[in-house]
């Protein structure tokens, strides 16, 4: 079974946020950089797990600058067999989409693998995008993932349940919580990947689709308010004057 992984990197939830002047750009500065968990605890070990019970390879491609191969040799680590990195930042989801897909499409992958969403921004556009680029089924949110000959079955997250599906493959793959089990790399797996290829490729022509108006922090929280327990009127008042939820 060939497969390729989509790996991005993301901010550390621990990090502290903050934009320029402008708004317009994150301050990396002090900033630390992780891969996308949804990338590498479920997308990631899913792909291992199957070539461990089918045979084959596991590709992890990025679409960033020299700067993210650190995260991309954890990759290598944790168990992939070879990394791809595109050299160029990404733009939008429709850059990023298009650059993996230019790759991809001659490479006969059975499936292509994604987190659900990253951490940052979660947009969750890059998997659809993917899929109807290279023509191919797309399963969204997937918690449970099974094959058997050329058929894929899939249960995915929906609002309220579950649902399950089956397509043929090939078939494009993002995953969510309950498809995997997070992997620790070990020494082996750190020392083994470097001397796993990791190929740099130049980026290709793609239309920026979505243009960046400004980014916004959240309004700093506001102290909690204590009420007297018997004080009924200034409650309902509060509701409905300040959080208007009556």
């Amino acid at each position: 079974m060939k497969i390729l992984v989509c790996i991005s990197k993301t901010p550390d939830t621990t990090s502290k946020i903050a934009f320029d002047s402008d708004n317009m750009h994150l301050k990396e500065e002090g900033v630390s950089f992780i891969m996308n968990p949804y990338d590498e605890w479920y997308a990631l070990v899913r792909g291992i797990e199957l070539r461990e019970k089918f045979g084959g390879t596991v590709s992890v491609m990025h679409v960033g600058e020299a700067s993210s191969e650190v995260i991309v040799r954890k990759a290598l680590a944790i168990g992939a067999d070879q990394a791809i990195r595109i050299d160029s930042k990404p733009k939008d989801s429709n850059d990023v989409a298009t650059q993996i897909a230019h790759y991809a499409q001659n490479q006969s992958f059975d499936i292509v693998f994604l987190g659900k969403e990253t951490i940052d921004h979660n947009g969750s556009e890059v998997g659809a995008l993917l899929a109807g680029m290279l023509a191919i089924p797309f399963i969204s949110y997937c918690t449970k993932l099974d094959v058997e000959g050329n058929e894929l079955s899939a249960t995915c997250e929906i609002e309220g349940g579950e649902v399950s599906f089956k397509t043929q493959l090939p078939a494009v793959v993002s995953a969510a919580k309950g498809l995997a089990e997070q992997r620790i790399p070990n020494m082996k797996g750190i020392m083994d990947a470097k001397k796993k290829p990791l190929e740099v490729i130049s980026p290709v022509s793609a239309t920026q689709k979505v243009k960046l108006v400004r980014f916004e922090a959240l309004p700093p929280k506001t102290a909690v308010k204590l009420i007297a327990p018997d004080d009924i009127d200034s409650l309902v008042k509060i509701l409905h004057e300040e959080v208007k939820v009556i």
